[in-house]
């Protein structure tokens, strides 16, 4: 499954970045479209039902396009997926699509962490922080735990950032009880 997710998301984002289309707009209205499958069985069946002839998946298709507003592009990158039968993987390929074309712009993903919710300022600072750290543009998504006590906590990737206070204690924990 991996490398039919690949390969669909890296020749979607090949199109995007060929056209110059806006990866941000292409990308939600691909997300649209996967959302629409994962939350209508309905939908997936049809899409999905081999007795179904892909033209009136298609028609299915071209439906909610013109009742979404979606642009041709993701209309056409979904109509391939439907003519090679692959739209049961159109959620997984969205995410990886979403990842290719991070990496190609240069942005990376984090997860920050922290006891409080940030101001505007401490954002762009601690965004900023990372973006020096990682070399890539930061696209974050914040979350509160108390249970940190303080300071922050980034995901980016698989690399963990922890700068919180309940990490500085077990790391000061783990150092004594060494030197004792």
């Amino acid at each position: 499954m991996a490398t039919v997710t690949n390969t669909y998301a890296r020749a979607f984002a090949d199109v995007v970045m060929a056209n110059r289309l806006d990866a941000a707009r292409t990308l939600a209205e691909a997300q649209q479209v996967a959302g629409l499958a994962r939350d209508s069985k309905a939908l997936r069946e049809v899409w999905e039902a081999p007795s179904i002839p892909a033209e009136q998946k298609r028609a299915v298709l071209d439906s909610i396009v013109q009742k979404a507003g979606l642009s041709r592009p993701v209309r056409n990158f979904v109509a391939v997926l439907i003519d090679k039968r692959r739209t049961r993987f159109l959620s997984d390929i969205v995410t990886q699509f979403g990842q290719e074309l991070n990496q190609r712009l240069g942005f990376a993903e984090a997860a920050i962490t922290t006891a409080r919710e940030l101001n505007a300022d401490e954002r762009v600072e601690l965004e900023g922080d990372l973006a020096r750290v990682t070399g890539k543009n930061i696209r974050a998504k914040y979350a509160q735990d108390r249970t940190i006590l303080g300071g922050a906590i980034a995901r980016v990737g698989s690399t963990v950032y922890d700068g919180s206070v309940k990490g500085q204690l077990e790391r000061l924990k783990q150092l004594l009880a060494l030197s004792s």
